[in-house]
């Protein structure tokens, strides 16, 4: 019982960055439209600094994530994120200017990319093969909860502190960063990380006698080609790996073009485009954060990453249809609201669920990190390229999203067509033995 408890405590303490990354994500919501008048800045000026700056922070964390994962170990590496998550919701709260207020931000999305490596890196590298799903699905979930919480304390705070409520929105992620701080201290390091770059064969049998993982084959580290002989005669792009990239490029780009984003940083802009007042789409962003915690719960673990991911596309098409059909016919309001409650639903069991578990389970241990970096990066590279043109477009056509939501529902056609013909299954193997098949697939 001890040891399940350790395993499932150092899960839930590296997940909670997922509650930060969610808290930053959506808080940006309750300020958006607030700091663009107290500002008077333009829609693309907005866009571009104030409402997509952490984004590119994002890209830059998640595409150096691996290096510090790698050089100083996961555990370090989410030390750190912490401290980079309360220099941001400080500097943000204090902000007296746009740019100032942008480069705070940035240095949250820095937390946020790294965040979305070291994780679920860490968590994947601690969890038996029976357990991965279930562990690496609490980062999601605390992705989701994040969301929640941003969504309920900007609902809660609303217009308490005038003009700089939106301050107190953003500075209330100090409280959760700090904590976070605290516990990260505590967890062990990543058995495989040890046995990869430290070669540390005592340390490696502690510690997994700590979290009680009896499948894991320290022989196939220890005695098999050297690692780092490995890293350097097949670097990341020399091809050994290209299928795996690409599943991870493909899952990671899908993730993006679904418009989840841009239903999370504009959601009140979406409801009140939908034909609601602006305290009623407050409200309505918080039915978003409720939906999407409920159904990740409600799937965790219980299918495999293809029959969710197939579940979730065919959620996506129907839902994005229905909605960019009521915008453009204008029958609004209501439906709108559900059919994006369904979105968000389809989001959590299908992509949500799986993406970043997905995406630590298709590499080797020696280039996991890389390829977490790799995916993750691609991930917010379109993540920051949607948020900075859809706010954009949305002012282009009028504030009314049809051709936005249509774009989004093609795109899920594809991802349909990707998960029928392309994804392969992950769940219930070892990282080994998923090593072993996509090398396999791969000369094949």
């Amino acid at each position: 019982m001890k040891k399940s408890y350790t395993l499932l405590y150092a899960s839930i303490v590296a997940a909670l960055a997922g509650l930060l990354f969610g808290f930053d994500t959506a808080v940006i919501s309750g300020a958006d439209q607030p700091i663009q008048s107290l500002w008077n800045t333009s829609p693309l000026f907005h866009g571009t600094f104030i409402m997509s700056m952490a984004l590119w922070g994002t890209v830059i964390g998640a595409l150096t994530g691996g290096i510090p994962c790698d050089r100083f170990g996961r555990k370090n590496t989410l030390i750190g994120i912490g401290l980079l998550y309360l220099i941001s919701a400080l500097g943000s709260a204090l902000a007296m200017d746009p740019f100032l207020f942008s480069f705070f931000r940035f240095v949250g999305g820095l937390g946020v990319g790294a965040s979305s490596v070291a994780a679920p890196t860490y968590i994947s590298e601690i969890a038996p093969a029976a357990l991965r799903g279930r562990l690496g699905i609490l980062y999601q979930f605390m992705i989701v909860l994040g969301i929640l919480v941003a969504f309920i304390s900007n609902w809660v705070i609303g217009d308490s502190f005038g003009e700089s409520s939106w301050r107190w929105m953003l500075g209330f992620e100090c409280i959760p960063a700090l904590i976070y701080m605290v516990m990260v201290f505590g967890i062990p390091n990543s058995p495989r990380w040890l046995a990869v770059y430290t070669k540390d064969r005592k340390a490696v049998e502690q510690t997994l006698s700590l979290f009680g993982i009896s499948e894991f084959n320290t022989q196939y580290l220890f005695e098999s080609e050297d690692h780092s002989t490995m890293k350097q005669n097949y670097p990341f792009f020399s091809g050994r790996y290209n299928f795996s990239i690409i599943l991870a490029f493909l899952v990671a780009f899908f993730n993006q073009v679904s418009g989840i984003n841009f239903v999370i940083y504009y959601a009140p802009r979406i409801f009140e485009a939908a034909g609601l007042a602006n305290s009623t789409a407050l409200v309505s962003s918080v039915g978003v954060g409720v939906v999407n915690l409920v159904f990740t719960m409600l799937l965790i673990d219980r299918a495999g990453r293809r029959q969710l991911m197939l579940y979730g596309s065919i959620g996506y098409i129907v839902t994005l249809s229905v909605v960019s059909c009521a915008f453009y016919t204008g029958v609004e309001g209501t439906i709108v609201v559900l059919f994006l409650f369904g979105f968000i639903a389809s989001h959590a069991i299908g992509q949500g669920a799986i993406i970043w578990v997905f995406i630590s389970e298709i590499f080797p241990n020696y280039v996991r990190a890389s390829g977490q970096s790799f995916g993750t990066g691609v991930h917010w590279v379109f993540a920051a390229l949607i948020t900075l043109f859809t706010l954009f477009f949305m002012d282009l056509l009028g504030d009314n999203p049809a051709p936005l939501f249509g774009f989004f529902a093609f795109m899920m056609v594809l991802q349909l067509v990707f998960v029928l013909r392309i994804m392969p299954e992950t769940k219930g193997k070892t990282l080994e033995e998923l090593e072993d098949e996509l090398s396999i697939i791969l000369k094949a």
